[in-house]
């Protein structure tokens, strides 16, 4: 059998038909009531930071960044990060989350917040929001509430509700 090439490219437009139906497949209809996909819903997510990952010329992960306010100081919510269940334990998640990343930094963007496993999100710089300091728009388990500092010292003056942000207002 011959092995295919996996590529990282920016998500385009014509990518959201597929990236929905992964979305189904990976979430199912309950991810439309999680805190992070609420919050998610008032932020567009920004093509720029947003990534999908192909086997030849079939779309197997995604990713997307959308910008948000942590309290005063803006912010990305990254998510979700999905891979085709039959593509799962191959390093795809992995790839993509690096990829995100590397381009928020390069885009000036100093932290980045998400809600999901501490163990798996560790190894990408992201560590427990310390409780009380941010309030997500929904119940949230503080243990998978998780912040990744892309310029040292980002998170210390985030303080109080997150929510979405247009491209470009102020709070």
């Amino acid at each position: 059998m011959t092995e295919l090439s996996l590529t990282i490219r920016p998500e385009a437009p014509g990518d959201a038909d597929a990236i929905e139906r992964l979305h189904e497949r990976a979430f199912g209809p309950g991810r439309f009531a999680r805190t992070a996909y609420r919050l998610r819903e008032g932020a567009p997510h920004d093509l720029s930071l947003s990534f999908t990952a192909n086997v030849g010329t079939l779309l197997v992960g995604s990713v997307r960044l959308s910008p948000i306010w942590a309290g005063r100081v803006p912010a990305l919510v990254l998510g979700p990060l999905t891979v085709e269940p039959a593509f799962e334990n191959r390093g795809i998640g992995a790839a993509l989350m690096r990829r995100a990343l590397e381009a928020a930094r390069a885009a000036g963007h100093t932290l980045v917040l998400l809600v999901g496993d501490a163990p798996y999100y560790a190894r990408f710089g992201f560590s427990p929001v310390p409780r009380g300091r941010l309030e997500m728009p929904g119940p949230v388990d503080p243990a998978r509430f998780l912040a990744c500092e892309l310029a040292e010292g980002a998170l210390a003056g985030a303080s109080g509700p997150v929510r979405a942000r247009a491209a470009s207002p102020a709070a």
